[in-house]
């Protein structure tokens, strides 16, 4: 089981002074963040992907690439890689190029994204953004798989005998997962290939993401990968803590009423009720967390959103210590009883490389993109 921490890297005032942190400093503190989560024991850091204020992780890459050079042992991922409008061959050149200089500590969350302008400045069109999801994805595995690649759809320029360079590290791609918070042609598509799912649960209700969870489980299953126990899913999650759970409601309430994704909108306490966000006592971040079992299964990943809403880093800085002391050791803990002795972990390079030196990992084609709607 992995703990970790995803950033959708916004810029919001802090409602507390009215100072909003500067893009340098943000960006800088996107890297603190990363290695303060290396430290207390966690195992991913995620950045999201946005091409619109008040965001500012236009280019995780980059961004990726630095921490990776200033860290040992967590995997670098993206919370969302915009497969809808990227260039299939720069995702497959760039995290291909990244996974080479962290030596293979990487992996992506694709989407589709949730700002619907991004699609015309990139010259698509929103309305189509499940067949792009489809075709792109179809074709960034195949650059990914196959040395000289001949290609012709839809939404791009057809390829003739186009290599992507640098290959994959040791020939095996990054692991990927699809992110979806609405549509189930996604857990479809995740299910098809045998690649991860990541619910990111964070705004709906837990009924609406175990029905999502529960089509990827039983598609996984279906088209041969392993028993729907064993599928590979992650959720999304948010915690504010401090010792005192009164202290940690009152702290963090006026972040809550004035966040751009939440905020003006239902009260903490509903928001609380509804969703996973968790603000109180690290007992209570324990107790909340360990009921998301209850209702998705074993899974593999668990990524804490907690760095937004204009929150100052020494108090993220702060949530982390408290995390890695008292909340992770318990969590690893309790999460690994009961858990059936075969389902798997969540894949890395190096297991899936024995996977693969092994004959483990099997090579059947993949399917056309109309294929995995039905």
């Amino acid at each position: 089981m992995e703990f970790g921490v995803f950033s959708v890297g916004d810029l919001t005032p802090d409602p507390t002074t009215g100072v909003t942190q500067t893009e340098h400093e943000r960006i800088k503190a996107h890297v603190a963040i990363a290695k303060k989560v290396e430290e207390v024991g966690m195992d991913v850091f995620a950045t999201g992907e946005h091409h619109n204020p008040p965001f500012f992780p236009s280019s995780p890459t980059t961004t990726l690439g630095y921490i990776a050079a200033q860290t040992e042992r967590i995997t670098l991922s993206t919370a969302t890689t915009l497969i809808t409008t990227n260039d299939p061959v720069k995702i497959a050149e760039d995290y291909a190029t990244l996974q080479h200089l962290a030596d293979g500590r990487v992996d992506l969350v694709m989407g589709r994204g949730n700002t619907g302008p991004v699609y015309p400045w990139f010259g698509k069109d929103i309305r189509q953004g499940i067949p792009l999801a489809f075709e792109n994805y179809a074709l960034l595995r195949r650059l990914w798989q196959e040395e000289s690649v001949d290609w012709e759809g839809k939404f791009r320029t057809p390829l003739h005998g186009f290599t992507s360079t640098p290959r994959p590290l040791d020939g095996l791609p990054p692991f990927v997962w699809h992110g979806s918070i609405r549509s189930p042609e996604i857990a479809h598509q995740a299910a098809y290939y045998g690649d991860g799912f990541f619910a990111n649960n964070i705004f709906w209700p837990k009924e609406h993401f175990q029905r999502l969870i529960a089509i990827y489980r039983e598609r996984f299953e279906h088209y041969g990968h392993g028993k729907a126990h064993q599928a590979i899913v992650g959720l999304g999650g948010q915690f504010f803590m401090r010792k005192n759970s009164q202290d940690a409601v009152n702290e963090f309430r006026p972040y809550f009423d004035n966040a751009p994704v939440y905020g003006h909108g239902p009260s903490l306490e509903d928001f609380m009720a509804q969703t996973p966000l968790i603000v109180g006592s690290p007992q209570q971040v324990i107790d909340r967390t360990l009921s998301f079992r209850e209702w998705a299964g074993d899974y593999q990943r668990q990524l804490f959103l907690i760095d937004h809403a204009g929150l100052p880093l020494k108090t993220v800085l702060e949530q982390l210590d408290l995390f890695g002391e008292h909340v992770l050791p318990t969590l690893r803990e309790e999460l690994a009883k009961g858990r059936p002795a075969d389902v798997p972990e969540t894949p890395t390079h190096a297991s899936r490389l024995a996977a693969a030196r092994a004959g483990g990992e099997g090579s059947a084609a993949d399917p056309e993109p109309a294929e995995v709607a039905r």
